[in-house]
């Protein structure tokens, strides 16, 4: 049995559901389950925007202090903080799951996942590094940004289960308990730069390659799409597994990412297909619809930013109080 699961609030369920879809055709035999990070008490969804697929709330899988982690992190760092113990509650509940995987719910996958499935056979672990190959221009991101936001990107990674991978998800829920900030000039960047340890602590790590997985963004230098037979091919020969559209925003459809300024949509026509499609499905899956949704665990933004801001002020205060205790 292998289980795929994404993370994600209200505010992106449109996403999350397109991405179910994709694997409910690609892959039907791969059970499909939605973390949210939120809370439903109160909230009666229209029936047609009901999702279909399985959603276990985030109260739900037994995080030990979930809400001083809530109180720490502004939404995106809680939905990235809690990506461990989700692993850790899937191998539990469903003892017959031999492999789980992560998916960023602005994922679709287009091709059957036989290649991973076959990579976890023989590995621990699946990860997909940002880029394959030298940047060659100084435009976002290049290869000091991925230095700074980790080596490899965290939309996917898959597990097997073993004991290896129980003692490192630990480990990686103990570092997100605290440490799943995006505070660069600590070493910082949510869940990423932690998952830079992952090929050392387990050493029979799969770095997979391969340009059909996660392509996006901040590898489409290095990759060029074409259409045959209603299948996508990466670099002419490689089927694209799945493409990841992070940072596209359907209401602003001619904008590939407002994370990067390296190309325009209109500069890439290889890639226009598989936007129009994502376009497509967010609309139909009521992307606006659950935009107006806020997050029930997330406090407002200027709130946030006055508490942490306030939490970073009293830093050199507390070290000089620790300080003088010990003197």
């Amino acid at each position: 049995m292998t289980i795929a699961f994404t993370i994600c609030s209200i505010n992106y369920l449109a996403q999350a559901r397109t991405l179910g879809d994709s694997l409910a055709s690609t892959n039907p035999e791969i059970i499909f389950v939605i973390g949210l990070v939120d809370n439903q008490e109160g909230v009666a969804f229209e029936d047609s925007y009901q999702p279909k697929y399985p959603m276990v709330e985030i109260d739900k899988i037994g995080i030990e202090g979930f809400d001083e982690m809530a109180a720490r992190y502004n939404i995106t760092e809680l939905n990235t903080a809690v990506k461990p113990f989700y692993f850790t509650y899937f191998f539990k509940q469903y003892p017959k799951a031999q492999n789980v995987i992560y998916f960023d719910p602005d994922i679709i996958v287009y091709q059957p996942l036989t290649g991973l499935l076959n990579s976890l056979k023989n590995h621990e672990a699946v990860l997909t590094p940002h880029i394959n190959t030298p940047i060659e221009d100084r435009l976002t991101p290049n290869e000091l940004h991925h230095l700074n936001t980790g080596i490899y990107n965290l939309g996917f990674v898959a597990f097997r289960r073993s004991e290896v991978n129980t003692e490192f998800i630990k480990w990686w829920e103990e570092k997100l308990r605290y440490e799943c900030l995006i505070d660069l000039c600590n070493g910082l960047f949510v869940d990423q730069n932690w998952m830079n340890f992952l090929p050392v602590f387990v050493t029979d790590t799969h770095l997979e390659r391969n340009p059909g997985y996660n392509a996006a963004y901040w590898n489409l230098h290095e990759r060029t799409f074409s259409q045959k037979e209603n299948v996508f091919y990466v670099n002419e020969n490689n089927p694209l597994i799945f493409f990841h559209y992070s940072g596209y925003d359907p209401e602003k459809p001619a904008v590939l990412s407002k994370y990067q300024n390296r190309f325009q949509l209109s500069e890439r026509p290889d890639a226009g297909p598989l936007f129009d499609i994502y376009r497509e499905s967010l609309i139909k899956n009521g992307n606006a619809y659950y935009r107006k949704f806020p997050c029930a665990y997330i406090k407002p933004p200027k709130v946030f930013r006055y508490q942490r801001v306030r939490k970073l002020l009293k830093r050199p205060f507390n070290y000089l109080k620790d300080q003088l205790d010990t003197m």
